[in-house]
């Protein structure tokens, strides 16, 4: 459903975010993210001098290199366009990510090493749309993988929850998507014959 149509107005800015994920050679996985801003409207920069509509104010990009665990390998971080000529020289922060794993606390450690004036608030903002991306690239990737056969001991062990569960509305653990997807952690009220489609 689309948004409903606006009263008269014009474009003031504009932001894109461009994520993207890629499955390397050696095996491990390569997300890339940019962040451009850009006016509709010229504006005077100290530094830039006049910068005309459609140029961007900001141009960033970010690559992490993960590997299947989620754990950041190698960081490129550069920085094509911004409104001061220092931006660029924090890029080497960015360096702190190697060694942290994508996940539980992902956020806080990038806050902790990368907060404030150790960071670039737009780059950082790239981070959480990388670590999201990462699992929407990684996960149902191996999924499709065929299984290798389990030996007698792993099938015995009991299922580990998995921690997309209870992350947004849709995936609450008493709802219907846990039902219908990962019955053996649907914590919801049980239903009875007839009451299957409900």
């Amino acid at each position: 459903m689309a948004l409903s149509a606006p009263v008269a107005r014009r474009r003031i800015h504009h932001r894109r975010i461009d994520v993207e994920g890629f499955l390397r050679d050696d095996g491990l996985w390569d997300i890339e993210a940019r962040i451009v801003d850009v006016k509709d409207y010229a504006f005077e920069n100290t530094w830039r001098g006049t910068v005309q509509p459609g140029t961007p104010i900001h141009d960033m990009r970010l690559r992490l290199t993960i590997d299947t665990a989620y754990l950041v390998i190698a960081v490129e971080a550069t920085t094509d366009a911004s409104p001061f000529e220092v931006c660029p020289a924090i890029t080497s922060n960015f360096q702190r990510l190697v060694g942290l794993a994508i996940g539980k606390g992902w956020r806080k450690a990038i806050q902790q090493r990368l907060g404030g004036v150790e960071g670039c608030t737009h780059l950082v903002e790239l981070l959480g749309p990388l670590g999201t991306v990462a699992f929407q690239t990684i996960a149902p990737y191996r999924e499709r993988l065929p299984k290798p056969d389990q030996p007698a001991t792993t099938a015995a062990r009991p299922p580990r929850r998995p921690a997309i569960i209870d992350t947004c509305h849709a995936l609450a653990a008493d709802g219907e998507v846990v039902r219908r997807h990962f019955p053996a952690f649907y914590t919801g009220p049980e239903r009875g014959p007839g009451q299957e489609g409900a």
